[in-house]
């Protein structure tokens, strides 16, 4: 596993607007306070998300780039791109890898964070179909395709976008975690980014809560002390 201080780039890739805060946004705050540039790549802008019926539906895309964009700032992440595939309907197409294999090539990162391609059955919300999807489509595009330079050619030939090795890879919501990150001193940062979410976080009861119950858990799981808060990560060397 490489060193943060060997680290200069992330590049995180995950389904939804929102994906990123539940799954790894005190990780994120502690490399973002480490001089870490992190990159958001979200495959789609969460149109199918929301809970208000009052809501036009045909403005909830912008609603969620915005809150994502807003949720970013709060773990000091200033670049967030949007694929602007649909939500619900996410599948790992060429296209797909293609698409995420070019942000790869333009971040250049030496690390990336992803969610999995693997169904959790001890936790199936996290499983949900686009989160897989991305999964894939995001392995697929760590190896083979954006270190293949002839993999994806209109990539070169096109945008003069050169093959990029990532030599490691963060996998979210993984059944087989490796890893653990002690997140109880940024918790503050992560409940921020998620109250930024409000479309899809102000209905919730005691969310916090819920969240403490949560990565304590983890914590509990990892072999820190009663009170602590973790997020936990398979890791994987993909050089």
């Amino acid at each position: 596993m490489l060193e943060d201080t060997e680290i200069e780039r992330v590049l995180v890739i995950t389904a939804h607007p929102d994906d990123v805060d539940f799954g790894a946004a005190g990780t994120v705050r502690l490399w973002t306070q480490a001089g870490i540039e992190v990159v958001y790549c979200i495959c789609t802008d969460g149109d199918a998300g929301g809970f208000d019926p009052s809501v036009d539906r045909a403005d909830i895309p912008g609603i969620r780039r915005a809150e994502q964009e807003a949720a970013a700032k709060a773990v000091g992440v200033g670049d967030v791109r949007f694929l602007g595939y649909s939500d619900g309907r996410l599948e790992s197409t060429i296209e797909l890898r293609r698409d995420i294999s070019r942000v790869i090539r333009q971040v250049r990162p030496q690390r990336a964070l992803i969610q999995s391609p693997e169904r959790n059955w001890a936790r199936v919300g996290a499983s949900h179909p686009d989160h897989l999807a991305a999964g894939v489509a995001a392995m697929a595009a760590v190896y083979p395709d954006a270190r293949n330079p002839f993999a994806h050619p209109e990539l070169l030939r096109d945008e003069g976008l050169e093959d990029w090795a990532v030599a490691e890879t963060w996998v979210m919501a993984h059944p087989d975690n490796n890893h653990h990150i002690d997140i109880t001193d940024v918790f503050g940062a992560k409940m921020a980014a998620l109250a930024a979410h409000e479309s899809q976080t102000a209905h919730m009861e005691d969310l916090e809560g819920r969240l403490r119950e949560w990565y304590g858990g983890n914590a509990v799981a990892a072999g820190l002390p009663e009170g602590r808060l973790a997020e936990r990560f398979l890791v994987v060397a993909t050089a």
